[in-house]
């Protein structure tokens, strides 16, 4: 029996490989996009360990290149969903039962595969799959999924050994149980990261998932699921569904096992589960966790003593990298009359510098987006946009989906601070500033706050230092991530917990001992070491 009382140390974070020119991780990464390129994979179901091919198939395609297919990937039907909730209650009690410790062993066990064995596989699949470029890759599908997997366990140290005090006649401890029931995961397209994480949180705390993931990233997160059971995962413990999303969450929201969902996508979609909840609510057998992270109308706030070149950097980056798909990107900026024309020198400059196409080409900095429905639906914003008497497009505004969804990066200037790019999730590498008078500051920080639903991320550029604390508290509530002198995206696991309020999710702090609390239900235990052998007490006796 081991009697040792173990305790992980803090990690450090992945580091980020430069893929410079004749480096060996770039030769390495280039032969695996060659043979992922040549390469049709078939992607099944996977329930209790198990392989399923149901026969009713779907493409998975490249963005850049839509008419180059990837994989092919069998859909569930509701038959296969019931099928994984049954297997996944059943591989609960053992996986539950397992010392954290070696829970722990298997995921930290994966943070090494993703690591060495299979990176390459990793970011080949997130940039041909995904339309990502070499660095966007990996930091996501590399070095945020391996922080995930070294962070947690770390984590879970920490709540496990959070205990109650005891006094001399009793001994008082906390059990941290798994939830009652199996956990639904929703994973998004943008971060493969995201995909691992909303697995292995709630798994590493002793639950069981059943696993949706998005179509539009199947082929990492297939590799994903392959690399998590290669590093121990037992059969049933995840189980991993492609298909129709309201297929399998119509059988899922209705089963009485259902423990929670862990959700990240849009906001209507959270919503609507939200709502099915609460209408099943006497059906369940506990009251389910909630969990979810969705959109965002992410703001670049400058004060009139921030740096044009800085802030104009901000902005490219924070708007464009990933052609704006990230939750967090910068969609919106509110600038001072005195630093616009400076600004918008500078960000045409650096626009003129970016190339755009293929992932392959690792000189392109922006890619295409993920599928034809983004891309008509960015194109609607920029059309309307054009026409519009409140906008004008400063930038960019050209769209193209002849042979990859590409959308040039596009910057428009609002007449109004409450025209539609100002205020709508688009989702895509479009930002919209609003120049504003430079003595209106402490009233646009206002109106920032007032303009949009969401609540993810914001950033704060100013080198005045009273300015600086004016706007962290107008904004106080308007980002959940909030940056000084930096753009609102890039958080890093352990470093800056992520998550936002409002419409924009349940503010779990992914990236930190907050989330993997939502996977436990504590049951405090007290043994009395001398149990009293009457019912009276000292204040009944007379005088």
């Amino acid at each position: 029996m081991n009697n040792a009382i173990f305790k992980f140390r803090e990690p450090k974070n992945e580091p980020v490989l430069t893929y410079a020119p004749r480096s060996e991780e770039r030769r390495l990464l280039e032969a695996e996009l060659k043979r992922q390129a040549n390469t049709q994979v078939e992607i099944p179901l996977i329930i209790g360990g198990k392989e399923i091919r149901t026969g009713k198939t779907g493409h998975v395609v490249m963005p850049t290149d839509h008419k180059h297919v990837l994989a092919t990937y069998h859909q569930c039907t509701d038959r296969e969903v019931h099928q994984a909730i049954d297997v996944a209650m059943q591989a609960k009690k053992a996986w539950g039962n397992l010392p954290w410790v070696e829970r722990c062993s298997i995921i930290l066990r994966a943070a090494e595969l993703f690591a060495g064995k299979y990176r390459y596989v990793m970011n080949a699949a997130c940039m041909l799959g995904q339309a990502k470029n070499v660095m966007q890759a990996e930091i996501d599908s590399a070095c945020e999924a391996i922080d995930f997997m070294r962070f947690n366990p770390f984590f879970a140290g920490e709540i496990y050994g959070n205990q109650p005090l005891s006094s001399t006649d009793c001994i008082n401890r906390v059990e941290y149980r798994p939830l009652e029931g199996f956990i639904y995961t929703v994973t998004p397209f943008n971060f493969t990261a995201i995909a691992v994480n909303l697995n292995i949180s709630p798994v590493l705390m002793g639950n069981v998932t059943v696993w949706k993931p998005a179509t539009t990233s199947l082929l990492s997160s297939y590799y994903a699921m392959k690399i998590l059971q290669e590093a121990g995962v037992p059969d049933g413990v995840i189980n991993f569904l492609p298909g129709s999303g309201a297929v399998i969450s119509d059988v899922v929201l209705n089963s009485p096992d259902l423990g929670g969902i862990h959700f990240t996508g849009s906001t209507a979609v959270f919503q609507n589960f939200w709502k099915t909840v609460g209408e099943n609510i006497g059906k369940y057998k506990s009251y389910p966790k909630l969990v979810g992270e969705t959109g965002g109308k992410d703001f670049i706030f400058a004060h009139k003593s921030a740096s044009p070149l800085e802030l104009a950097t901000a902005v490219v980056r924070g708007a464009f990298e990933f052609q704006g798909q990230k939750c967090s990107a910068a969609s919106r900026a509110y600038i001072p009359k005195s630093l616009w024309n400076d600004t918008k020198a500078h960000i045409l400059a650096m626009l003129a510098e970016i190339k755009m196409g293929d992932v392959r080409d690792l000189s392109n900095f922006v890619n295409a987006v993920i599928d034809e429905a983004s891309f008509d639906n960015i194109k609607r914003y920029i059309d309307r946009a054009a026409k519009s008497a409140d906008a004008e497009i400063v930038a960019g505004g050209t769209c193209d989906k002849s042979t990859g969804y590409f959308v040039t990066p596009t910057v428009i200037l609002a007449k109004t601070p409450d025209y539609e790019t100002m205020c709508e999730e688009i989702f895509g590498p479009v930002i919209t500033v609003y120049v504003y008078d430079d003595n209106e500051y402490e009233q646009t920080l206002r109106l920032c706050d007032a303009t949009s639903p969401y609540a993810l991320t914001g950033s704060i550029f100013s080198n005045d230092r009273y300015a600086t604390l004016l706007a962290d508290e107008h904004l106080r509530y308007a980002a959940g991530n909030f940056y000084i002198n930096d753009k609102p995206t890039g958080a890093v696991v352990g470093q800056q917990p992520f998550g936002g309020a409002r419409a924009s999710g349940t503010n779990d702090k992914a990236g930190s001992a907050a989330n993997l609390m939502r996977w436990v239900s504590p049951r405090a235990i007290k043994e009395t070491l001398v149990p009293p052998a009457h019912f009276g007490y000292p204040f009944l006796k007379q005088e």
